[in-house]
Formats: structure tokens, C-alpha cells, sequence
């Protein structure tokens, strides 16, 4: 699996993951709880797959636009990163609950929409294939590794 692939399939997970807090009922308390500390996982160790591996190669090329959008990447898993901290330190039973998540999924959607809809076509486009089979290893690596 190259490194897009690994990433879009990423985002598939979350993706499920943040319908089903949306199917869980207004008072899932703990079943919201539950998906919320695998949304953060997932989301967590997916980040760092980014930041540490995949962002470091797509900036390596040449053209600026790639490079301002790993830099918004970056800035974008800050604010989902600060909004995981509110979350973690709530509980599901408090009013503002439902909303943090909401603005949380709203966030990761347009992140995700910016890089499959920009970020990856580019990489896919000057990458070469065999680099990004190699990242796709390396970054599973990784996962299995942070996962374990």
C-alpha cells in the first residue's frame, strides 16, 4: 500500500468513526466516550504519520503551492490537536459536548478535503511511484509500531 492509499484509508476509518458518535444517541454518554478516545487515536497517530514522514517528502517539492499547503496541514493539526485536549478533559454527559465534536469533525473534514483533493494529486503527480511505496511501508511500520 503506497503512502496515499495508507492515508486515505486513515480518513475512511475517521470518517466511520465520527458517523457512529453520530448514531449513538443523545444519551450514548458512554458509547460517545468510547468512539471519541479511538477518533483521538486514530487521528493522533495519523498525524504523526504526516508531520514526522509523509509532510517532510511532499515539501521537499519544488512547487510553492505544495509546500503552503503542508504548511496549512501543519497549522490545521494544531487546531485538532488543541480541540482533542478540550474534548479529553470533558465528559460526554456536559452540554458542550456534542458541539466540540461536531466543530472537531468539521475541521478534520475540510483538512481532509484540502489534501485529497489537493495535497495527494500533487504528491501522486511528482512523486515517484516507487517513493511512495516506500513511504506507504514506512509509515505502516510506524503504525503497527505506535499502535503496539
Amino acid at each position: 500500500m503506497n503512502a496515499i492509499q495508507l492515508l486515505k484509508k486513515d480518513h475512511a476509518t475517521v470518517k466511520e468513526l465520527f458517523a457512529q458518535f453520530e448514531h449513538a444517541g443523545d444519551r450514548a454518554y458512554h458509547t460517545k466516550q468510547t468512539i471519541v478516545k479511538q477518533i483521538h487515536q486514530a487521528l493522533e497517530v495519523h498525524a504523526q504519520l504526516e508531520e514526522e514522514l509523509f509532510y517532510p517528502a511532499v515539501k521537499q517539492l519544488q512547487a510553492e503551492k505544495v509546500k503552503d499547503l503542508v504548511r496549512e496541514a501543519i497549522e490545521e493539526h494544531k487546531i485538532v490537536k488543541t480541540l482533542l485536549a478540550e474534548i479529553a478533559a470533558m465528559s460526554a454527559q456536559e452540554e458542550q459536548y456534542d458541539a466540540e465534536v461536531t466543530v472537531l469533525k468539521e475541521t478534520v473534514e475540510h483538512h481532509v478535503k484540502e489534501e485529497e483533493g489537493e495535497m495527494f494529486p500533487a504528491a501522486t503527480k511528482q512523486l515517484p511511484k516507487e517513493r511512495l511505496e516506500e513511504l506507504g511501508a514506512e509509515m505502516a511500520a510506524h503504525q503497527e509500531a505506535m499502535a503496539a
